[in-house]
């Protein structure tokens, strides 16, 4: 991690992030939405970012929460876990991607090291106006629809109509505004721009991130896991079907930690030298951490009892390490932070009372988190 540790000063480094599961998909709902789940609820909690744009709503024409791309799915196995639960439809994520090639997300057998330079189109194809309908026949058709509407005035609000009404007006608004178009054309970006973030997956992402939360976002979830191309790119048990070569020459590729250190290095340098770091809040999050000792394959498994997270801007302190383990990494010594500590910090940093209420789409009170703190030490 070279370039990562050229901005140690830039950055908090959390060693103690902590909870009591190895599950994927439980831990993964708990990391989305800072509420533990069981089986039985993975997807009737809403994420973090469905909360925050039922609070702070859309900017500058973009939605209030954007999923970058979205489509990944969380798993092995892949689900979809970017859900506004019981929050209601209105307020799923916006997701930038379209639909993964293959709905299992393989693409039969892999390369055993395929390249990692890959330029992403991470423009959502939903804003690409076609020659056949041109922004004028749009116009008119937000007029008949207009029309329409005046006769619907009495129909019951139900939840899928909430939903298609909350995306129509926001689909309007992005396809016929040229400035909210223009900040998802990454390719817009110079050379070097590109070149500094990495020409891989995950540079790409980064660098649109910067792009949107620059043009007014304000909640923004970048995805990597669960990839199409490459398989479990974090899940490096080794095992026999996922082709992974040791886990101490797996971390050596573009898409995984050599990847990785470039692409957020360059996002943390270059949203600090535009002025955007101090009122962005950037938190490096992940389910769980990875055994301490490497298991016999060559590769580690899941521990959810210690892992490393690192948050930045936003007005936090840096340049520190917050919490410590053992001397083998196995288990927290200090006091430990759980996913629900991380979002109760996110929603103090934006203004929302972790430990207030909010009504889900039928009107019952719920709690905003059943559980967690700020991380004092953050400030």
């Amino acid at each position: 991690m070279s370039e990562m540790s050229k901005i140690a000063h830039k950055i908090s480094l959390i060693r103690s992030f902590s909870h009591d599961s190895n599950d994927h998909l439980l831990s993964q709902v708990y990391t989305l939405t800072g509420r533990k789940v069981d089986r039985n609820s993975l997807f009737s909690e809403p994420n973090i970012g469905s909360i925050v744009s039922h609070f702070n709503g859309p900017r500058n024409g973009l939605p209030g929460y954007i999923c970058l791309p979205g489509i990944t799915r969380p798993g092995p196995p892949p689900h979809n876990l970017f859900q506004s639960g019981w929050l209601g439809s209105q307020y799923l994520p916006y997701s930038v991607g379209g639909l993964p090639k293959h709905a299992d997300f393989t693409v039969g057998e892999k390369l055993d090291n395929p390249p990692a330079r890959y330029d992403e189109d991470l423009t959502p194809k939903s804003l690409s106006l076609s020659s056949e309908v041109p922004l004028v026949r749009l116009s008119r058709r937000v007029s008949l629809r207009q029309q329409f509407d005046q006769s619907l005035r009495n129909l019951d609000r139900e939840q899928s109509l909430v939903a298609a009404e909350s995306k129509f007006q926001g689909a309007v608004e992005m396809l016929s505004t040229n400035r909210i178009r223009d900040a998802f054309e990454i390719k817009d970006e110079p050379r070097q721009v590109r070149d500094a973030y990495g020409r891989t997956k995950l540079g790409g992402r980064c660098l649109m991130s910067r792009r949107l939360i620059e043009a007014g976002a304000r909640f923004v979830v970048l995805d990597y896991g669960y990839d199409s191309d490459y398989g479990n790119v974090w899940d490096n048990h080794n095992a026999a079907s996922q082709n992974h070569p040791p886990i101490q020459d797996m971390v050596r590729r573009g898409y995984h930690l050599a990847g990785l250190d470039k692409a957020f290095a360059a996002l943390i340098n270059d949203m600090e030298q535009r002025g955007l770091l101090e009122r962005t809040l950037v938190v490096f999050l992940t389910e769980f951490g990875r055994t301490p000792k490497i298991n016999a394959n060559g590769g580690r498994d899941h521990w959810g009892a210690a892992g490393s997270i690192f948050v930045t801007g936003g007005g936090v302190k840096r340049g520190q390490v917050i919490g410590a383990t053992d001397k083998s990494g196995a288990a927290v010594t200090t006091r430990p932070y759980s996913p629900a500590d991380v979002a109760a910090t996110m929603y103090a940093s934006l203004g929302i009372d972790h430990d207030g209420m909010v009504a889900d789409y039928q009107g019952r009170p719920r709690r905003i988190l059943e559980h967690g703190a700020p991380i004092s030490e953050l400030y």
